[in-house]
């Protein structure tokens, strides 16, 4: 039988710490004794195979998914799922969730004092195609407080889970807006040490994707091996 390959550990300071102090939840949440590296078998670096029968025809389009459209700014968030050696991922689930545009989720733990749309659900999912690419139609979520520190507030941000080939491949992260006022102070953000990395976070404004007088467009690429890999949440 062929040796079982195994996952290529991250660099150091690219990938959020396990422990970050100023993100106060990761005290009780990090490990406290060395982690053990396991070795794969087969069941987790093959299967589950998606495709694109699996894809609901508005599930990638997050404002059209009830009776009227929602409230907030219109975006269009794009890009591609690339490996290290830019070759493009195809047949990849990306699921994304995300707060409304007053900056609340439809959950019932999340009590912010904001309104909730009920135009608006706040999560999708669709497929990557040959090329990679997978595109999502939603709103720009507002910030929220969050109680980790005085006056903490989230800056707007979507997560991104992505569904590799195999069960042990699936990856959680999130993506950020240019020129936010609060990442400098978000712990979340800052979890990551590098900032080349942190950078990979954060989405391009893109003229291309803009629809005239309907969506401003973002490129969020997710490259998920190598020195330019986007950080994912432990």
């Amino acid at each position: 039988m062929a040796q079982i390959r195994g996952y290529r550990r991250p660099e150091p300071g690219t990938q959020p710490a396990h422990l970050h102090p100023p993100y106060v939840s990761s005290i009780k949440r990090a490990p406290t004794k060395p982690l053990l590296v396991i070795p794969p078998t087969l069941s987790e670096i093959t299967g589950p195979i998606f495709g694109p029968e699996i894809v609901q025809p508005k599930a990638c389009d997050l404002t059209s998914q009830h009776a009227g459209p929602p409230l907030g700014q219109r975006i269009i968030v794009s890009g591609r799922v690339l490996d290290e050696d830019a070759r493009p991922l195809a047949n990849t689930l990306i699921e994304i969730w995300q707060a409304n545009a007053a900056g609340r989720y439809l959950h019932k733990i999340d009590q912010h004092d904001a309104p909730l749309d009920p135009n608006f659900t706040g999560c999708g999912h669709t497929i990557t195609d040959a090329e990679g690419r997978y595109r999502f139609v939603s709103i720009r979520p507002g910030a929220y407080p969050w109680r980790n520190h005085h006056n903490a507030w989230r800056p707007a941000h979507i997560h991104f889970s992505i569904f590799g080939p195999a069960f042990a491949t699936r990856l959680v992260t999130q993506m950020y807006f240019p020129g936010d006022a609060l990442l400098p102070f978000d712990p979340i953000f800052n979890c990551t040490a590098d900032e080349n990395a942190r950078r990979h976070l954060i989405s391009l404004f893109d003229w291309e994707t803009t629809i005239p007088e309907s969506a401003l467009g973002y490129k969020f690429d997710i490259i998920l091996r190598g020195r330019d890999a986007t950080p994912m949440e432990s």
